[in-house]
């Protein structure tokens, strides 16, 4: 009798500090946004990635694992297993442009809207919170990366979409 005592309170024990253990290693969303920020300042300021794909009208880094899903003129959807992310390019923006950046600031959520300055070029991030999910927005210059990323893809999703959108920035359009 006392050793199935001793049994059920080990295993309580260790029901509570597994539960512990959960709740202790999840990030509070707060950090997660603002280590998302981070990462999209530091790639912003890092070398462009080297081209890998070319397209129609202008060539960029991929990451690996992402696909040319359907191109328009200044539009490309690429696909990273299922999820989708959507590049708008505007060629008669420079790389100093803040004209998506603007646009950003006009919606009414812009919490985690935040710009990103070097020499020649402008950036920013725009992370939206939605129930689930989080509305993700990066631009530099006249390209803007969106998709649609959970807590746990925030990070890897922000890096990705910052080395994309510097590749595109990059390239010499004549665009002054």
């Amino acid at each position: 009798m006392k050793m199935e005592k001793t049994g059920l309170v080990v295993v309580s024990l260790l029901i509570v500090f597994l539960i512990g253990m959960s709740i202790w290693t999840i990030k509070p969303t707060e950090e997660v946004l603002s280590e998302a920020i981070d990462v999209a300042e530091q790639q912003f300021k890092q070398e462009s990635k080297e081209q890998n794909k070319q397209v129609d009208n202008f060539s960029l880094y991929l990451p690996e694992g992402f696909e040319v899903e359907e191109q328009t003129v200044n539009n490309l959807i690429l696909t990273k297993g299922e999820k989708k992310y959507i590049i708008f390019y505007n060629a008669l923006e420079s790389q100093t442009s803040r004209l998506n950046y603007e646009a950003a600031k006009e919606t009414d959520d812009h919490e985690w809207l935040v710009p990103f300055e070097e020499k020649d070029r402008f950036g920013y991030i725009n992370i939206v919170e939605l129930e689930d999910q989080f509305e993700v927005q990066l631009g530099v210059g006249g390209v803007k990366v969106t998709t649609f990323s959970t807590k746990s893809e925030l990070t890897e999703d922000v890096r990705d979409m910052m080395d994309i959108a510097n590749s595109i920035a990059y390239e010499e359009t004549g665009a002054s």
